[in-house]
């Protein structure tokens, strides 16, 4: 099932390389993916898979992110969630239609809050979207 006009397997494999690239090659992100990643084309496969699932309802994707998130909760640190949407954030918006990359930015969003949240229980308040703000106090 196909939720977004223009949001297909072949535009988001093009979104996961495009953004890995990026990962790959960045100061903060590119160490601990390097070293955590073996295959990266297999690695690459895995993540569209996963984007397929979570977008397109494709139900290819069939692992958890969770635990393999947490093998590497030593290395991961709060600021690399800020990075790593940022990154995903450029890649989505040069690469795909306005409406879709307005889609898997929120899912990614929501994604790394869950994921956040996860991984440094009790000591973070949730990511609030950037298109909201904190109401102001006096």
């Amino acid at each position: 099932m196909q939720i977004l006009e223009d949001l297909d397997e072949a535009a988001l494999a093009r979104l996961v390389d495009q953004f890995y690239a990026q990962v790959r090659d960045d100061e903060l992100l590119g160490p601990v993916f390097n070293r955590a990643i073996h295959d990266w084309p297999e690695h690459l496969e895995r993540l569209t898979a996963f984007w397929s699932s979570v977008m397109l309802t494709s139900g290819r994707y069939k692992g958890q992110p969770l635990p393999a998130h947490l093998r590497h909760q030593d290395e991961i640190t709060p600021e690399m969630f800020e990075r790593w949407l940022a990154l995903w954030e450029a890649s989505a918006a040069s690469c795909l239609p306005p409406d879709a990359a307005t889609a898997v930015i929120a899912k990614a969003h929501h994604i790394a809050a869950s994921l956040r949240m996860a991984l440094f229980p009790g000591t973070l308040k949730p990511l609030v979207p950037r298109a909201q703000s904190p109401p102001a106090t006096t």
